[in-house]
């Protein structure tokens, strides 16, 4: 089976993450940094804040299960605002992340809850913005095989990447729904765009799971693009626990479809 993790970055670069997404052709494809347009909307629409003034896909969940569509499409929003076209009406808009699951495999039980905060209905709100989780179990029929997957868009700190109380309460919030869904033993992959630097206590925190870290052992130095300008350069990571077979895992930095690298792994079990 192929696995894939990105963050999105709103589809920003859609150009080239159209072509991408079914060349690519993932059986799992988990993306971070995803709308999702509750209302008839523009193509384009610009979220604006105080430090940021980003285009935006206005329903990049819609393009991409257009993109993808013998696959099966789950969305898990964390908060929902308004975004502007150049025009200067607002639309309503929901943000989050999603997963795309290929038609013939199985989706045989999932969850979805938050790591940090609640669904927020009423506008972006203050840093740190809540962050949802998404874990499933899919079985592959034609084998039997089947395997538990989670990801999640880890805590943005305007400080930087460094370890704080809310990322340790993320990481527990994490691990305790996972044990809670995993059976013991059972195969796992926990991946996303975490925001952490690779010395995080968070990965102690999770080590009761008893992962590999493919970023650490594949010598990966780099999840972020030329489309990202400041100095760290870590932010993504793929764990996989041993029962995963790993065929190939890689960080590809083209093409650029996103201000992060894709991480894509072929495995079996």
């Amino acid at each position: 089976m192929r696995f894939v993790s990105l963050n999105a970055w709103g589809g920003q670069v859609w150009s080239a993450l159209q072509d991408w997404v079914p060349e690519v052709a993932p059986d799992i494809l988990c993306l971070q940094e995803v709308t999702r347009a509750p209302v008839p909307s523009p193509d384009w629409l610009r979220y604006v804040d105080p430090n940021r003034d980003l285009d935006q896909r206005a329903d990049l969940f819609g393009d991409i299960s257009a993109l993808l569509p013998d696959h099966q499409a789950y969305f898990a929003p964390a908060t929902r605002g308004t975004l502007h076209d150049d025009a200067g009406p607002a639309f309503a808009s929901e943000h989050g992340q999603a997963v795309w699951v290929a038609r013939h495999l199985a989706v045989t039980e999932q969850w979805q809850g938050f790591v940090h905060g609640q669904f927020r209905p009423d506008g972006w709100g203050p840093e740190p913005v809540s962050r949802t989780m998404q874990i499933m179990r899919v079985c592959n029929p034609a084998s039997g095989g089947q395997v538990v997957f989670a990801h999640f868009h880890g805590l943005r700190d305007p400080s930087g990447k460094g370890d704080i109380p809310a990322r340790a309460a993320q990481a527990r919030a994490a691990l305790d729904a996972v044990l809670a869904f995993r059976q013991p033993e059972e195969p796992l992959i926990l991946a996303g765009d975490f925001n952490l630097q690779p010395d995080s206590q968070t990965f102690e925190i999770w080590a009761p799971l008893g992962l590999r870290n493919l970023i650490i052992d594949h010598g990966v130095t780099d999840t972020r693009t030329s489309l990202y300008s400041k100095p760290g350069r870590f932010a993504d990571y793929l764990l996989a626990s041993p029962a995963i077979k790993v065929d190939r895992f890689c960080v590809p930095d083209r093409p650029e479809v996103s201000d992060h690298r894709p991480l894509l792994l072929d495995f079996s079990l």
